[in-house]
């Protein structure tokens, strides 16, 4: 299938589906804020501290305590992370609606990697908070391995347009490497601390199947699979991974902050 102007549109990427994805991102759009909004509504004062132990001293000597540098008040960061989904959606249904649509006839969405870029990376740095993982420089890096998940997802996209007589999957397992480092990060926290809020194991086993979830679809893609052979249906797969993972995640993490403040 080509365009007059625009050479090998998407599999599956037809008028009518866009029609569908535009009625899906509306939807969206006001599922989220209204989350948003609420969460905001009943959130308490309830705020994870981040620290860091600046070093002292010649290399190897032992480091000082942990100081607070900043407090992150999680009914704020959750309320945010689905505003940044409104948005991204809003902006796809809206103004950026023409370029939303013309990236998806030529197999890639731009808008998706930016907004999870920042979204996703607020979310595994939540997950984070909850597991123990609030050293500075650790939220650096596992926020920086994030991003570099992302945007190897970007570049998978980038690198297999419609009309390809062999497809690469290197951007995508690249980017798995790296995808995997924060939920080490957070296992190796649960796994050694003595005691772990019941909550807490719920929240990271999860949020670890329904992150992985969205390789799996870019994975099913990309292999041609099933239905996931149209583009347009694997684009229909992130905006229900997108609602139902950032609404778990949101509910999960708001009830656990009003349990721990409690």
């Amino acid at each position: 299938m080509t365009g007059a102007d625009q050479g090998p549109v998407a599999r599956g990427v037809t008028d009518a589906r866009l029609a569908g994805l535009f009625r899906w991102n509306l939807g969206l759009t006001v599922l989220h804020l209204a989350q948003a909004a609420l969460i905001l509504l009943l959130a308490d004062a309830f705020a994870i501290a981040v620290t860091s132990a600046f070093p002292e001293g010649p290399p190897g000597s032992p480091a000082p305590a942990p100081e607070t540098l900043f407090e992150v008040r999680i009914g704020w960061a959750v309320a945010i992370f689905l505003g940044l989904a409104a948005l991204d959606h809003l902006l796809t249904a809206s103004v950026a609606r023409g370029v939303y649509e013309r990236d998806l006839r030529r197999g890639i969405n731009r808008f998706r990697w930016a907004e999870y870029s920042f979204s996703a990376t607020l979310m595994i740095i939540l997950i984070g908070f909850y597991s123990g993982v609030t050293s500075i420089n650790a939220v650096i890096a596992v926020a920086g391995a994030n991003v570099a998940m992302i945007l190897f997802g970007w570049l998978q996209e980038r690198m297999n347009p419609p009309g390809r007589t062999s497809t690469t999957m290197l951007p995508f397992w690249f980017g798995a490497l790296v995808g995997i480092a924060p939920w080490v990060s957070v296992a190796v926290n649960v796994v050694g601390a003595q005691t772990v809020p019941g909550f807490v194991y719920g929240i990271v086993i999860v949020q670890f199947v329904l992150f992985f979830s969205f390789g799996l679809n870019q994975w099913l893609q990309y292999r041609e699979v099933g239905r996931w052979a149209d583009y347009a249906f694997g684009e229909k797969g992130y905006l229900v991974l997108s609602l139902v993972a950032k609404s778990l995640l949101a509910w999960q993490i708001f009830a656990g902050s009003l349990t721990a403040s409690g």
